[in-house]
């Protein structure tokens, strides 16, 4: 890192402006990215006009989505680092501008949460404020080395040709190299860095777990030594768990501000701003072509299930998920559609029996999931939880719906077990009866935590970290061994 200025050219730099860039340099995000994505969500019709926008060039289709978006201005993650260094030059009475390329519009209500700025600079519909724009506006108003100036892209460096210092807010050693050739640089604030384990976080490999479910039709059917059915399992499992990693970072693309306010969903990579929203969106549909292409190698009839899972989680975060009752039957059917995906990869018959199970199974769990996040606004004493369609007095009603769904699944269980058809595929099929008291202990187990808000919002997650969840494992394992099948 650069020395810092010493204190003989103090008082000489305080009388030379300081102007800062706002996206990717004072916040960790880009607005127009997510005034898009809010566009997006709201109106997904709009994406029809953006390249009608975009005919009467950049500034005015930032002013047209700045127009139709709201963004929570006051959730934006911000660059604690620079924004310290802000303050110490504004006591010291240096003259701050926040100049940027994003819409004026914008600029100046973010501008106006920090009490920083002695003026706003931005695109105003006309002109794009950005690159040899954004230059040349300020060598006219300050002249050539008249400003120092704050950035963190390649895009800055022809503003940094023009300025007499420059603070670079980047982890890029070329781009601070580059920029330390055409000027001073004065400082560098590197922001968090993008490594392995940011895009693990991103891509939620701890959920690919769930995608497990495509190998129980193959379970089911006690077909699981057939090595090319296996096969045909595991790149199953493959293409889903790729095509789920798409659909959660899509989903975290159009979920920023419910979960900058969630209590440990706002620590996401999107959300806290550790990565770009850009590798976000660039990454989602690649992922999905990626898993799409795995597809093709398996039964058409597994491809069409994937894309009417991509299709419904789609739905489902666009709008599905801010729909009651509707929302956790969707997400039921996004866990039933991987165990029918699994019959189709394998070309094993799924029977009704396992469908209306795994059905009454993931309706219980996914009133879990929205029962644990109906405790934060119950503990805050609010009416509503952000993002979704339930109220905080709601908690009550959900735990009874989703305890008489588990409980009906284990009923599902025990007339499935009484079927005469159970005997032609068990040597000793009374022992398969000693499931559903576990199945009950493990269902009544997790509502009761989950009441104790000991329950971590994915009952799926808890469950793999959950130790008496493994020995419930091993015993319904047990279980099936001695039942000896056929």
């Amino acid at each position: 890192m650069p020395e810092p200025v010493d204190s003989l050219s103090a008082g000489v730099g305080l009388a030379v402006p300081l102007c800062v860039d706002l996206d990717g340099t004072l916040l960790h995000t880009d607005t127009l990215l997510e005034s898009l994505l809010l566009l997006l969500k709201s109106s997904p019709w709009s994406a029809v006009r953006l390249p009608f926008w975009l005919l009467s060039g950049r500034a005015h289709l930032k002013q047209e989505i700045a127009g139709r978006a709201s963004l929570d201005l006051k959730s934006l993650p911000v660059n604690t680092g620079l924004l310290a260094y802000l303050r110490q030059q504004h006591e010291s009475g240096r003259r701050l501008l926040l100049v940027s390329g994003t819409d004026i519009r914008i600029a100046r209500a973010i501008a106006g949460q920090f009490d920083l700025f002695d003026e706003v600079c931005a695109s105003d519909g006309q002109v794009n404020l950005s690159g040899k724009h954004k230059a040349q506006m300020l060598v006219e108003r300050f002249g050539k080395g008249g400003f120092d100036y704050a950035g963190n892209a390649f895009v800055d460096l022809v503003v940094w040709t023009q300025a007499r210092r420059a603070i670079v807010v980047s982890n890029s050693p070329r781009l601070v190299r580059k920029a330390g050739v055409l000027c001073e640089v004065e400082n560098v604030f590197p922001p968090p860095p993008v490594d392995f384990r940011v895009w693990l976080q991103a891509l939620r490999v701890h959920q690919w777990a769930k995608n497990l479910l495509v190998f129980v039709p193959l379970l089911g059917a006690h077909q699981w030594h057939d090595r090319s059915k296996l096969a045909a399992a595991t790149l199953g499992f493959g293409v889903f768990s790729i095509g789920a990693s798409s659909v959660y970072v899509l989903n975290d693309l159009f979920d920023l501000e419910a979960d900058r306010h969630h209590p440990t969903k706002h620590r996401r990579p999107l959300a806290s701003g550790q990565l770009p929203l850009l590798a976000g969106v660039i990454s989602a549909p690649l992922l999905f072509l990626l898993g799409l292409l795995g597809a093709l190698l398996l039964p058409p009839a597994f491809g069409l299930t994937f894309a009417t899972y991509y299709v419904l989680t789609l739905l489902y975060s666009l709008r599905l998920k801010q729909v009651e009752i509707l929302d956790v039957l969707t997400l039921a059917a996004l866990y039933s559609i991987r165990v029918v995906a699994g019959g189709f990869a394998t070309q094993v018959v799924v029977s009704d029996w396992l469908l209306v199970f795994s059905l009454f199974v993931f309706i219980s769990l996914a009133f879990v999931k929205r029962f644990t996040e109906l405790q934060l606004p119950r503990r805050e004493k609010s009416e509503k939880i952000k993002g979704r369609g339930y109220q905080g007095g709601d908690g009550e009603l959900i735990s009874t719906m989703g305890v008489a769904s588990g409980y009906l699944a284990v009923l599902v269980l025990a007339l499935y077990i009484s079927n005469p058809v159970v005997s032609q595929l068990y040597r000793y099929p009374a022992a398969l009866w000693f499931a559903c008291p576990v199945l009950l202990y493990w269902i009544s187990r997790v509502w009761l935590l989950a009441h104790r808000e000991a329950l971590h919002d994915d009952p799926i997650v808890f469950a793999l970290q959950d130790r008496p969840s493994w020995l419930v494992g091993i015993i319904l394992l047990i279980i099936g061994a001695i039942a000896q099948p056929r």
